[in-house]
């Protein structure tokens, strides 16, 4: 009797899960299938190389393509390192009763559950009102210069936002390489540094891209902390300077289905730029799996 009520429960189980991934699948599938039934068409190498026309009723992304990619690419440079030092020290050099260590983790905790929205107020309060104002009156600007929305202080802010994901990451990764490593490092008279530069961050090294990669594709798509810190409504020509403004894809999609004049003309537009988006953020998620089957690849192969 116990076994078979085991055995019911069990399937239960399985039957709940196995419901709950196909909706969730099912969900995904059916947003895939609308946005690219409607933007699909519309996609073109024009639309892709040329700036907004007519209003952003015509044209094409590219300002809006460059600038996502451009902060991207400065975030990535901002929370790199600081993400994956921090990480180090408190897997590799802090002690296990360390209170700077702990204070570190709940930091990390607390950010990970803050709102998109209030690290864009964090933005505009701390790194335009305070930092650009000191560099402002330190420089001697008489003029609004760095005390302004700009594409560095947008990607400062999304680094803030997407750090706990390469500090949690990044120490996963150093969990995950055997402690004997480290152990026979040491016994051969290695040092601490020289086991951790030639040993453990060699051995971390798939983890620490994959989580390199993620963040990267949650800081592409997010609207909310930029909204404050730089994102433009409509600016056909490209940043040339930290302190320019910028278009953004996920601010641009925003614009087309709320701001346009003529909703159902843009429509199109509108599609086209959620796939092109969606496209990015999969390929960067492709990416990571990639990296990261190659470097165990050539990890499982040098051992």
């Amino acid at each position: 009797m116990k076994h078979t009520t085991r055995k019911v429960v069990g399937l239960s189980l399985v039957s709940l899960t196995g419901l709950a991934a196909f909706v969730m699948v099912a969900m995904l599938a059916l947003i895939l299938l609308d946005v690219v039934r409607g933007g699909w068409s519309h996609l073109s190498w024009q639309f892709l190389s040329q700036a907004p026309t007519d209003g952003m009723m015509g044209g094409g992304i590219f300002p809006a393509l460059f600038g996502t990619a451009a902060l991207t690419l400065l975030m990535t440079l901002a929370v790199m390192p600081v993400g994956v030092l921090t990480a180090v020290y408190l897997h590799e050099y802090a002690p296990p009763s360390s209170i700077l260590a702990r204070v570190v983790r709940v930091a990390v905790a607390n950010l990970a559950g803050v709102p998109s929205i209030v690290f864009g107020l964090f933005g505009l309060g701390f790194f335009i009102l305070f930092v650009g104002k000191g560099l402002d009156h330190a420089l001697g600007y008489e003029e609004l210069h760095w005390a302004q929305p700009g594409i560095l202080w947008a990607s400062l802010t999304l680094a803030v936002l997407t750090l706990p994901v390469v500090i949690v990451s990044t120490e996963e990764a150093l969990r995950a390489v055997p402690q004997e490593q480290r152990t026979a490092s040491l016994a051969l008279g290695a040092t601490q540094s020289q086991t951790l530069a030639r040993v453990v961050l060699p051995g971390a090294l798939p983890g620490i891209l994959t989580g390199a990669v993620l963040a990267i594709s949650r800081g592409a798509g997010e609207v909310a902390p930029i909204l404050f810190t730089g994102a433009a409504y409509f600016l056909p020509d490209l940043p040339t300077s930290l302190n320019s403004q910028f278009m953004h894809l996920g601010y641009h999609t925003y614009v087309l289905a709320t701001q346009s004049p003529d909703v159902e003309a843009t429509r199109p537009l509108l599609y086209a730029t959620v796939l092109v988006l969606l496209l990015l953020t999969f390929a960067l998620n492709l990416v990571a799996v990639l990296i990261r089957t190659r470097t165990r690849r050539k990890a499982a192969a040098g051992h």
